[in-house]
């Protein structure tokens, strides 16, 4: 039986209330990045180490999600990891020595994975319930909250202090958890047609998924070149000064936000295959404009249409996963997230070692190449826009 829709509404208004916390929250770290080195005395590589040992507890935590989504359903992993994620914060920036740091970010970037997951499930069990795409906008709540984030970030610091910083972004985390806990929509589950009450883990999700994930991989690249390497590009190979090459980023991040926020009604009218096609297109001319553009702002330009194109990839691939996962949402998206994070950990380190022998014109043509077999795969999220087969009356979400 299809959702209240007061209830289903109140429950997209929370969903979107910690989409936008989880990217606040990330964005709040940034500015405070610099500060681990004389805090602690500690060099860029130390440095390094640390944020690969963040990386590596995102993508254990995703390895667990799934199933913890499943057994004690999308809800309740939301309410619990957003509280570990409002207290991760302070826990690393007032670590006292660099093991307790280690074990915080470590700790931290395993909340905020798994808050990540657990809040696409919820997203994509509403979707399923209502029969209606929101997955982009949440997303686009997210690019909001990153964007506050890093931008409120550094004045709060500056008046604050790192540590008065870090715990006032706790409290409001936490108030925001607050008033979203009771609001967080509990869709029921469909029942695993094994009868076993569970459905498949992450791994154990058919063919589909991995293609899905594969996806994901050739989305996440591209948007990671974009954000570690067009300002280096801008200023090496067009000569642009520091002002210009840092507006390339924020082109594309601006032209994602807004994208994501009429992705749905797009969505909703053309539908996933023809969105995701016409998607992957727009990013890839964009990516070959900006590798191809003899100016800064024909460049910069590229950018942002690629951000365009870029903004409703992954949403459209976490909704088809999600509702490819069945009786088990949550461990279809993990997988797909642990294969597409996995792309933006080791993109970084292949494309600098490629600079040199190929330069950026090349890497970034390679990656339109990426985002043309992208599009080329559309079909492959058809199931996107099925409908939500009926909920079992006996089992529902706590």
């Amino acid at each position: 039986m299809p959702l209240d829709p007061v209830y289903a509404r109140r429950g997209r208004i929370a969903i979107s209330a910690l989409f936008l916390l989880n990217g606040a929250i990330l964005g709040s770290w940034a500015p405070q990045i610099p500060l681990l080195l004389p805090r602690h005395g500690i060099t860029e590589g130390a440095l390094g180490l640390l944020i690969f040992g963040m990386g590596a507890g995102s993508m254990a935590a995703m390895c667990l999600s799934g199933r913890l989504a499943e057994r004690h359903g999308s809800r309740a992993l939301v309410r619990v990891t957003a509280v570990c994620c409002a207290l991760a914060l302070p826990a690393a920036v007032l670590a006292p020595d660099v093991v307790t740091l280690a074990l915080a970010m470590a700790a931290m970037g395993a909340s905020i994975a798994m808050m990540d997951v657990a809040t696409n499930a919820n997203a994509v069990e509403l979707e399923q319930a209502t029969g209606r795409a929101i997955l982009s906008s949440t997303h686009g709540f997210w690019s909001v909250g990153g964007f506050l984030g890093g931008a409120l970030g550094g004045p709060a610091i500056a008046a604050l202090g790192s540590g008065g910083h870090a715990l006032t972004v706790a409290a409001l985390s936490l108030a925001v958890v607050a008033l979203a806990w009771s609001r967080l929509a509990a869709v029921p589950v469909t029942e695993d047609p094994t009868g076993n009450g569970t459905g498949p883990g992450p791994w154990r999700q058919g063919w589909t998924i991995y293609l899905i994930g594969l996806m994901a991989l050739l989305s996440f690249v591209p948007e990671s070149a974009v954000l570690d390497w067009s300002a280096l590009y801008l200023s090496t190979v067009h000569g642009a000064v520091v002002a210009e090459s840092g507006m390339a980023f924020a082109l594309f991040s601006a032209c994602m936000a807004a994208m994501r926020f009429c992705g749905d009604a797009v969505r909703n009218r053309l539908g996933a295959v023809p969105l995701l096609r016409a998607s992957g297109m727009v990013a890839a001319t964009g990516m070959a404009l900006a590798a191809l553009a003899p100016s800064t702002a024909l460049a910069a330009t590229g950018f942002a249409l690629c951000g365009i194109g870029l903004a409703n990839l992954v949403p459209l691939l976490f909704s088809a996963a999600g509702r490819h996962g069945g009786s088990n949402p949550g461990a279809a998206i993990a997988a797909v997230s642990f294969t597409g994070y996995a792309g933006m950990l080791v993109a970084p380190t292949v494309i600098g070692a490629s600079v040199a022998p190929l330069g950026f014109p090349a890497i970034f043509l390679a990656l339109a190449a990426l985002l043309v077999a992208v599009a080329a795969l559309a079909p492959v999220v058809a199931g996107a826009d099925s409908a939500r087969p009926e909920p079992a009356p006996s089992r529902q979400q706590a």
